[in-house]
C-alpha cells in the first residue's frame, strides 16, 4: 500500500536524490568507471516513503573502545560505537549501532559525522547485497532523525577499486527498508 507523502517531505527527498546524482554525474566526485559514466542517466529509488523517516532514542556509548571495521578490502579503517538508535517500524522495535570514524573526525568538516551502515531483507535482490549506508550529525539531545529514504550504496558498489566498511551483523535488519537507491544497474 502506497504512503502518504507531504510535499515539502517529496522535495526534500527529491533535493537529496538530486545531490546525489549531480555527484554522480561529475567526473571530479563520481565513483563511476569511466564507462559507465558516460551512460550514466540517474540511479534509481524507491518512492518516498515517510514511514522509512523515523524519529529514533538515541543513547551516547559510555567509554567506547576503537575497533577496526572490516572492508572490501584489506583495509582496516578505526571507528568506534558512537551510540544506539532504538525506533519501531510497523509495529517492530529495532536497534542499530552508530558509529564514527576516528580519521574522519580529526578534519574540521567530518567532525559531527557519524555513520550508520545496515542490511535488510532487500539486500541482494532490490539493493546491493554489501547493505547501504545513511550519514548522520552528532544529535543535540537523545533523540536522532534516521531517515532511510537518504540510505546510500557504498562506493564499492558500483567500482571494485574502492575499499567499503562492511555492515556489522548487530546492524542487520529484519525488515524489508524500501526506501532510499535500489541496486545499481549492472
Amino acid at each position: 500500500m502506497a504512503q502518504s507523502v507531504t510535499p515539502a517531505y517529496q522535495e526534500e527527498i527529491a533535493a537529496f536524490q538530486q545531490q546525489l546524482n549531480e555527484e554522480f554525474a561529475n567526473s571530479e566526485e563520481s565513483p563511476l568507471p569511466k564507462k559507465a559514466l558516460k551512460k550514466f542517466k540517474g540511479l534509481a529509488f524507491y518512492p518516498a516513503d515517510e514511514k522509512f523517516r523515523v524519529t529514533a532514542a538515541f543513547t551516547q556509548t559510555a567509554d567506547a573502545v576503537p575497533f577496526q571495521m572490516k572492508t572490501t578490502t584489506n583495509r582496516l579503517p578505526t571507528y568506534e560505537k558512537y551510540g544506539e538508535v532504538t525506533f519501531a517500524i510497523d509495529g517492530q522495535n529495532f536497534k542499530l549501532n552508530i558509529y564514527q570514524s576516528h580519521s574522519l573526525r580529526e578534519t574540521e568538516a567530518y567532525k559531527n559525522y557519524l555513520f550508520l551502515p545496515f542490511t535488510d531483507l532487500t539486500n541482494g535482490e532490490e539493493t546491493y547485497g554489501g547493505g547501504r549506508f545513511i550519514d548522520l550529525s552528532i544529535p543535540e539531545g537523545n533523540t536522532m532523525v534516521i531517515d532511510f529514504n537518504k540510505a546510500y550504496n557504498p562506493y564499492c558498489a558500483y567500482n571494485p577499486k574502492y575499499s567499503c566498511p562492511i555492515p556489522p551483523r548487530e546492524n542487520n535488519l529484519n525488515l524489508r527498508i524500501t526506501a532510499g537507491v535500489l541496486n545499481p544497474e549492472k
